[in-house]
C-alpha cells in the first residue's frame, strides 16, 4: 500500500461571531485556504482529484455541499469535485484520513483534505432547530433516547461530568484555560503562526473590501489574567465549567494538500509529514466527551507505540476537562500538549478545526524539529478520531 504524506497545511486566523471574517460567504472563506494550498504546493490545480471538506452545520450559506461550492469559488478547474463530511467537531480531521485513504489505495494521487465554519452566519445548533420549527418534534430519535437515557443533555453537561469523575476543580480547568491564552500569546509572538496562516482580507457588511488583513487569531485574550478567567459565570449552578474554560465560537476555514509517492514525484516538493496512523472510536454517547482517552489508548496499541514516543500531541480543547482529563488517562506530558494555545484561546471553527489542529501540529513539528505528532478530539454523539503524523 501507498503512503500519505502532507505537502501543504493552511488555515485562517481564527474570528470572532461576528467579527473579522463575518463578512465572507462560507464557501468563498474555504477558496481561499483552497487555493493557498494550491500555491504553497505549486500543483497544477487541475491535478487535485478531490476536495474533502468538513462542515458540520450544513443548512443555510452551508447547505447543498459546502466542499463542491468551494470548489467552483476557487481557482481550481471545475473538473475537480468535492463532498462535505460531518463527524461533528472531528469533520475535517475525518476528511484527511478519508482523503489519505484515498492516495493510499492508489485510487487517486492528489486530494485536498479541509474544513469550514462560519458560526456567525450559520449558528451553532441551527440544524437541529429545524425540525421543532416544522412542527417535527425533536430532530433526536426516540429510539436512541430508549437506548441512553440521558443523550439529549448537553456537551456542556459531558464536560461537568468529566470534571467530576477526574476529579478536577474549578480552579484547575481556569488555570488550564489561562495557560492556553499565555501560549497562544507566545505562539503569536514570536511568529510561530505565520507559516501557516492565510491572511484574509477583512470584508465589509457589504462585501466590500476593507484593505486590511485578518492574520491573528481573534479569540486570543492578550489581556488574560486567572482571576477575569475565575470571574466568569459558571454554566451551571454548582458546577464548574464556564464559557472561558471552554472553546470559542469561532469562523474559519483549514485544509491539508495530501498526496501519494507518485503525486511526490510529480510536485517535486519535500512533504511536510507522513500520516503514520488513523483511527476512529465510538464510546458513550451521553457523556459524549470522553472518547479520546480510549481512543487514543487504541490508536497507540494498533501503531505499536506508548505515548512517551509522541513529542507533541494536539487535543482539542472544546472543554477543559476533556484535555486535563486525556493527560491523566495517558500519563502524558503537559508540556507537549497543544504547545501553541487551543481552542480556549484560539477558538474551535467545528467542522474546520481538524485540518486546522493538524496544520498547527505539523508546523510546530517543524519549528521543533520533533518526530511524531498525535491529534484527537472529542465529537459529537461519543466519538474520537486519532491521527498519528511523523515529520519528514
Amino acid at each position: 500500500m501507498a503512503e500519505a504524506y502532507i505537502v501543504a497545511a493552511a488555515r485562517t486566523a481564527g474570528g470572532r461571531r461576528g467579527g473579522k471574517l463575518a463578512g465572507w460567504h462560507p464557501a468563498d472563506l474555504a477558496a481561499q485556504v483552497i487555493d493557498a494550498l494550491v500555491a504553497k504546493s505549486g500543483i497544477d490545480p487541475a491535478a487535485v482529484e478531490d476536495v474533502i471538506l468538513g462542515c458540520v452545520s450544513q443548512v443555510g450559506e452551508q447547505a447543498t455541499n459546502a466542499a463542491r461550492n468551494a470548489v467552483l469559488a476557487s481557482r481550481l478547474p471545475e473538473s475537480v469535485p468535492g463532498t462535505s463530511v460531518d463527524r461533528q467537531c472531528g469533520s475535517s480531521q475525518q476528511a484527511l484520513h478519508f482523503a489519505a485513504q484515498a492516495v493510499m489505495s492508489g485510487a487517486m494521487d492528489a486530494v485536498i483534505a479541509g474544513g469550514v465554519e462560519s458560526m456567525t452566519r450559520v449558528p451553532m445548533f441551527t440544524p437541529n432547530a429545524l425540525p421543532a420549527k416544522a412542527g417535527l418534534g425533536t430532530y433526536m430519535s426516540p429510539a436512541m433516547k430508549r437506548r441512553y437515557p440521558g443523550v439529549e443533555f448537553s456537551q456542556f453537561t459531558g464536560a461537568e461530568m468529566i470534571a467530576k469523575n477526574y476529579g478536577i476543580d474549578k480552579d484547575a480547568l481556569d488555570r488550564y484555560a489561562l495557560e492556553s491564552h499565555r501560549r497562544a500569546m507566545a505562539a503569536t509572538r514570536s511568529g510561530a503562526f505565520e507559516g501557516e496562516i492565510v491572511p484574509i482580507e477583512i470584508l465589509q457588511a457589504d462585501g466590500s473590501g476593507t484593505g486590511e488583513q485578518h492574520t491573528v487569531d481573534e479569540g486570543i485574550r492578550f489581556d488574560a489574567t486567572l482571576e477575569g478567567i475565575a470571574g466568569v459565570k459558571l454554566i451551571a449552578e454548582g458546577g464548574r465549567c464556564t464559557a472561558a474554560t471552554a472553546s470559542q465560537i469561532c469562523d474559519g476555514a483549514s485544509g491539508v494538500l495530501v498526496v501519494n509517492e507518485r503525486g511526490l514525484k510529480a510536485l517535486g516538493v519535500k512533504p511536510l509529514a507522513r500520516i503514520h496512523h488513523m483511527s476512529v472510536m465510538g464510546h458513550d454517547p451521553v457523556i459524549m466527551l470522553e472518547a479520546p482517552l480510549p481512543a487514543t489508548l487504541h490508536a497507540l496499541k494498533k501503531a505499536g507505540m506508548r505515548i512517551q514516543d509522541i513529542d507533541l500531541y494536539e487535543v482539542n480543547e472544546a472543554f477543559a476537562p476533556v484535555p486535563i482529563a486525556w493527560l491523566e488517562a495517558l500519563n502524558a506530558d503537559p508540556a507537549r500538549l497543544n504547545v501553541n494555545g487551543g481552542a480556549i484561546a484560539l477558538g474551535h471553527p467545528l467542522g474546520a478545526s481538524g485540518t486546522k489542529l493538524m496544520t498547527t501540529l505539523v508546523h510546530a513539528l517543524g519549528r521543533r524539529g520533533k518526530r511524531y505528532g498525535l491529534q484527537t478530539m472529542c465529537e459529537g454523539g461519543g466519538m474520537a478520531n486519532v491521527t498519528i503524523v511523523e515529520r519528514l
